[in-house]
């Protein structure tokens, strides 16, 4: 009987030994065990039945294949590696169809910008062109599918496929004192895009911007590479309050040959943020003045001459976005936030509104595109609550609204050419990705192309935190809220708690779709025996813009207030030990957990800021004077709400960290808040990781810097 209960026993150990989940450790996460399977990036052929996907397969070749919406079938191939004997790294097809602008080679510059090796394949003559002998910038092909332009040493020039002949276009450009067809720093950075250029849609003339950057303060920084010796990296970098590109207008005629400068009739600095040709030919223009609180739309004619045909006013700033789709007749579909929430509107060939097609305290989150022959406007939105997304179809007379897609969680789609079919891509706090096929007309679901149940599986061997969401009611507002609690959390034990926030104006962390490398982190932290909690305070986005824009000329008021608030709630309960309570952030995020643990000493006791902005006056002017207006009109918001003025103020853990080559948020912004410390007794640690930028990433340096950090919250919190 003794040895038959022994025998149980051991049975018992045993099984849990077997069952018993793993721990979720940073290399983990760094090194893709809980990578999600995705679809690959594909475009929409013009028959709406078909897509293109680029495949990079076994042998070590890449094709650029179609395949059918319909049942997924690879239909064909239109061009391989082994048929141009080259890599094929990035595609453009052109418009016709008929030929694909193949991308062989590409460096990168900044963020959004790219050195390319580029070639044209003719998918009929099978014909391959070398667009340059050397890498160039923002390759585009002509509507009519017989020239390209492209940027090189920052001039524009044109490359006749026909011909075979190139035409330099611009001849003014000179590094770091002019560009011509593509942006400068601050343009790429702030209003997200590169090429400065568009062709008619004749092929007949190109518009472009020019930024004559001379003028501009230059910005150094040290690489330290390998070698015996640093040296410097020079840029044009527009600090707040300081001088920017001075930005013009042009277009080049093709047949003539001559640019022609566009007047726009402006007596005071502005941005050109958007530009696009209408079907029409009628060149629109979006400018914003310095301050950006107001947007004119302006429509050149083909004599060049330049009229406003609309203007929209802030008080606080206008948001420029991509949402604009001419119609046949020469009507606009536009979206703006003047109702407080961002909704879809049309607006008449002169740019007069005529109708506000969607309506409601929610937010139009992406706008897909529209359907000519159905009369159908299809768009993303947040009326299923703040934190979820789904897909609607909406007529043009603003009627026969349709709930395409709608699972609680976070819905996005992406449509054929034709707007026959969409895929769409769910996700939620408690399921990864699944991408499914509908039929656009009724939202009907076709078939499911992928899921992540192998993912899920596995993840049933780790310990996984799961988030609660919630909302708590601070400084007169329900902020959303999410929380993670430890796999064996007892409410009659007292727990530290660790917030995570960004906070920056019209951001957004709290939102039901599924874990990215930070939640697994939580979760591994988690674990270990804290509360993880992120509030979205007052200045993000997706409950209005008022809500968005209270922080305007204070950032880093009220969002502090916020957070303090929020952790002394937090305190409060029974099961969080207040005198235990961190916060951490990441570039604005960091700027905020800097603020947070000195103005708020007597609720955190430790914080942990990445690259964070100490001062707005480091910053560059776009981005900073868009919620700030100068530091020469406000300088007080400035230096109020800058964490170096509160130095004095620390008294728990603080942990600084930066990389030496962030070409965006400066390492002057650590270096200079790490003097400040200093000079007023205040210990603290930082690391610096040598030629990383602003995402600090590159063989072993995420998997380090959270290794750290994990120490750090488990030696101090």
């Amino acid at each position: 009987m003794i040895k038959q209960i022994v025998c149980t026993i051991a049975f018992i150990a045993l099984s849990v030994q077997l069952t018993a989940q793993q721990s979720i450790t940073v290399e983990d996460i760094y090194t893709g065990a809980f990578r999600t399977e995705g679809l690959q990036s594909l475009n929409s052929l013009k028959n709406g039945t078909e897509y293109l996907v680029l495949n990079y397969n076994r042998n070590r070749t890449q094709t650029l294949d179609t395949y059918s919406y319909l049942t997924g079938e690879k239909t064909g191939t239109l061009v391989s590696s082994e048929d141009v004997e080259m890599p094929i790294q990035n595609y453009i097809l052109s418009k016709d169809e008929q030929q694909v602008m193949l991308i062989s080679e590409s460096t990168a510059i900044f963020r959004r910008s790219s050195y390319d090796v580029v070639h044209v394949y003719d998918l009929k003559t099978k014909k391959l062109t070398a667009v340059a002998d050397k890498a160039v910038r923002s390759p585009q092909l002509s509507p009519d599918g017989t020239m390209v332009a492209y940027v090189f040493e920052n001039n524009i020039y044109i490359k006749n496929l026909v011909s075979g002949a190139t035409t330099q276009a611009t001849t003014d450009g000179i590094v770091n004192k002019l560009i011509n067809g593509v942006t400068d720093w601050v343009y790429e950075e702030e209003f997200a895009f590169v090429d400065a250029f568009a062709w008619s849609p004749d092929s007949k003339n190109i518009a472009f911007m020019s930024f004559d950057e001379s003028a501009v303060p230059e910005f150094s920084m040290d690489v330290y590479g390998d070698g015996l010796y640093q040296s410097p990296y020079v840029f044009k970098y527009p600090k707040a309050g300081e001088k920017n590109a001075v930005v013009g207008l042009h277009v080049y005629d093709l047949l003539s040959r001559k640019r022609k400068e566009i007047n726009l009739n402006r007596n005071e600095e502005f941005y050109i943020a958007r530009m696009a040709y209408a079907p029409s030919g009628k060149l629109a223009v979006q400018v914003l003045n310095r301050h950006q609180n107001v947007l004119d739309f302006y429509y050149v004619d083909g004599s060049g001459k330049a009229s406003i045909a609309f203007t929209e006013k802030d008080k606080a700033y206008v948001d420029v976005t991509d949402d604009l789709t001419f119609l046949d007749d020469g009507s606009f579909l536009w979206t703006s936030e003047k109702s407080n929430y961002r909704h879809i509107y049309l607006y008449d060939a002169n740019g007069k509104e005529k109708k506000q097609l969607t309506s409601g305290n929610w937010d139009v989150t992406a706008y897909y595109g529209y359907d000519a022959k159905n009369k159908t406007i299809y768009y993303q939105s947040t009326e299923d609550g703040s934190i979820n997304r789904s897909v609607y179809a909406i007529g043009l007379n603003g009627k026969k609204k349709t709930k395409l897609a709608a699972a609680a969680g976070t819905n996005s789609a992406s449509f054929s050419q034709n707007f026959t079919y969409f895929i769409n891509t769910f996700s939620s706090a408690t399921e990864p990705p699944v991408y499914t096929l509908h039929n656009a007309k009724d939202g009907k679901k076709i078939r499911e192309i992928k899921n992540n149940k192998q993912l899920e599986q596995e993840l049933g061997n780790y310990e996984l935190a799961k988030k609660e969401f919630s909302t708590i009611n601070i400084n007169g507002n329900d902020l959303n809220m999410w929380m993670m609690k430890p796999a064996n959390f007892d409410p009659a034990n007292k727990y530290p708690v660790l917030m995570f926030q960004y906070s920056g104006p019209g951001s957004q962390q709290v939102t039901n779709s599924w874990y990215g490398a930070n939640d697994y982190w939580h979760s591994m932290l988690a674990n270990k025996g804290y509360i993880i909690v992120c509030v979205d305070g007052r200045g993000t986005g997706f409950k209005g813009a008022d809500f968005k824009k209270v922080t305007q000329n204070e950032l880093g008021k009220y969002e502090v207030e916020d957070q303090i608030a929020a952790a002394k709630k937090l305190g409060a309960m029974d099961y969080v030990d207040a005198s235990r309570i961190g916060i951490w952030g990441w570039s604005y995020g960091g700027f905020m957990s800097s603020n947070c643990i000195l103005q708020g000493n007597d609720t955190f006791s430790t914080a942990i800021a990445v690259a964070p902005v100490t001062s707005w006056r480091f910053y560059d002017s776009i981005y900073t004077e868009r919620y700030m207006t100068t530091p020469q009109e406000n300088a007080s918001g400035y230096d109020e709400n800058s964490p170096m003025s509160h130095v004095n103020k620390l008294k728990g853990k603080y942990l600084l960290v930066h990389g030496s080559a962030d070409d965006n948020v400066h390492v002057q912004n650590t270096m200079r808040m790490v003097e400040a410390l200093v000079q007023a007794n205040k210990q603290f640690d930082w690391a610096i990781y040598p030629d990383k930028n602003h995402g600090i990433y590159g063989g072993n340096t995420r998997i380090h810097l959270y290794n750290k950090m994990t120490d750090f919250i488990l030696n101090n919190l």
